[in-house]
């Protein structure tokens, strides 16, 4: 059997938000019974079948680069994990719908991977007041997934989902939130299992067919 061609998606946020839950149940469609802190970077491996059911079909590779997601601000810690940013095809932004501060730093772990040479040295965000220009011309397909959606109590579950709307709305991503302890929130024909589908084909499309004339980068 041929090689599969592959795409490179970095998984980022902040430690504890449940990364490394959601990579496995993505890649090996079970729940990881005891996940442990990341150090540097975990990488697995999904299947995904492109333009499922069109003539178009091929099958790849997904490679997900499960990060370490400690966020101090230090040259040193930074350094490290830019080496990982190297040559990506596509970003999973995690946040944890019961933190916060969590959402907010995404902005700062997307910038920190998109433009890696200058990344920032703190959130760069506080209270929704930042540049939006900052995502206007990425060309980098990105997604948003919050965690720990069966925490968050019946009262306060749609007051948590439109502020989580808008923050997808920033980086003009889809949106899954999801319990990573519940594989039915990724069935197979369900919204969120679309949006993921849709994600992939999307990050597949960027990495191997031209774009405005000219090749992408190939991840080798």
């Amino acid at each position: 059997m041929a090689a599969l061609d592959r795409v490179k998606v970095l998984v980022l946020g902040d430690s504890g938000v449940g990364k490394s839950s959601l990579v496995h149940l993505l890649c090996q469609n079970q729940v990881l019974g005891n996940p442990s802190w990341t150090v540097g970077c975990s990488v697995d491996v999904r299947i995904h079948d492109y333009k499922e059911g069109t003539p178009e079909e091929k099958t790849y590779y997904i490679e997900l680069w499960d990060v370490g997601g400690s966020v101090g601000s230090a040259t040193s810690v930074k350094s490290t994990r830019a080496v990982f940013y190297n040559l990506l095809n596509g970003i999973i932004l995690v946040h944890d719908l019961t933190n916060k501060k969590s959402s907010q730093n995404l902005y700062r772990w997307s910038l920190e991977a998109l433009n890696r040479d200058v990344a920032p040295t703190g959130v760069l965000v506080t209270n929704g007041d930042y540049d939006r220009e900052q995502f206007a011309d990425n060309q980098i397909p990105l997604l948003v997934i919050g965690t720990k959606l069966d925490q968050i109590p019946e009262t306060k579950r749609n007051e948590v989902l439109t502020r989580t709307a808008f923050l997808a709305e920033d980086f003009n991503a889809e949106e899954i939130n999801l319990d990573c302890t519940n594989p039915r929130y990724l069935a197979a024909g369900s919204s969120n299992a679309v949006k993921l589908s849709r994600f992939f084909d999307k990050v597949i499309e960027k990495r191997y067919f031209l774009k405005d004339g000219n090749q992408v980068c190939h991840f080798s």
